[in-house]
């Protein structure tokens, strides 16, 4: 697994899942579960985690930026001015220049404002952002944001914190199928077996945030989910057997008495 490397420009990472660090109960909980997920990629929300203000208590005093890589996104953001705004500030704090892109459209469901998302992608890109949008299952949209420059696109799997899993596998492999970049899962994941599923589908990676935190031990879940991301690559790696309607025999009978 070591050697099955993903690579996005230009960094590469040991590591398919990615985790946010919302909704713990304390630093030093988020810390652990971090590290017990084995996760090489840690998502930070600017306008709700202090990761400016070096004179407060930080979450970067609790994450080693050379153990991980910090990805600040634009959480809670419901238009492009604010989306812009929180994305130039996380590169501020000379984290990265990776930002992960939300324009969130509604608050009930939170899903994406695509119109949006395109315009600010597209306005990132162009100031020399490593723009990870989080999007809608379209493949259209998913396509746009390549050919604005997006070196991966990351679709929802159901709305934000639902923990429903996967609900339109369809939609999916068509994105898969669509662009050529890495696709990686992002958000409505609720176990272990949602991301082996995703992974099982070929999809580069899963990002959760809710799935590890929200559990009754988020310790042990982030431990499954480690293990729940490998298994499903191993699976999509090695080719399942096709589906069939009928029985057939796991012992030849050719050739027996």
């Amino acid at each position: 697994m070591m050697t099955d490397t993903l690579a996005i420009a230009g960094r590469t990472f040991n590591s398919r899942l990615w985790v946010g660090t919302g909704k713990y109960k304390n630093f030093i909980e988020t810390q652990q579960a971090i590290e017990a997920s084995g996760a090489e990629v840690v998502t930070v929300a600017v306008r709700r985690v202090n990761i400016t203000d070096r004179s407060q208590e930080n979450l970067l005093d609790y994450l080693d930026p050379k153990k991980y890589t910090i990805l600040p996104n634009t959480a809670g953001c419901y238009t492009v001015e604010d989306a812009l705004r929180y994305a130039r500030l996380g590169r501020a704090t000379g984290v990265s220049d990776f930002v992960k892109l939300e324009v969130i459209g509604d608050e009930q469901t939170l899903f994406p404002d695509t119109a949006g998302l395109l315009e600010a992608a597209a306005i990132l890109v162009k100031e020399g952002f490593i723009v990870l949008p989080y999007t809608n299952d379209d493949p259209i949209v998913a396509k746009k944001l390549v050919d604005i420059g997006c070196p991966a696109v990351m679709p929802l799997a159901a709305p934000i914190g639902s923990g429903l899993g996967i609900r339109n596998p369809y939609n999916l492999k068509i994105i898969l199928e669509t662009v050529n970049v890495p696709v990686i899962v992002d958000a409505g994941v609720g176990t272990a077996s949602d991301a082996a599923l995703a992974m099982e589908y070929g999809a580069d990676a899963v990002l959760m945030n809710t799935a590890i935190a929200g559990a009754q031990d988020p310790i042990r879940m982030a431990t499954a989910m480690k293990y729940g991301v490998q298994a499903g690559r191993l699976a999509y790696k090695a080719g399942r057997i096709p589906r069939k309607l009928y029985a057939t025999a796991s012992s030849p009978i050719e050739g027996m008495l």
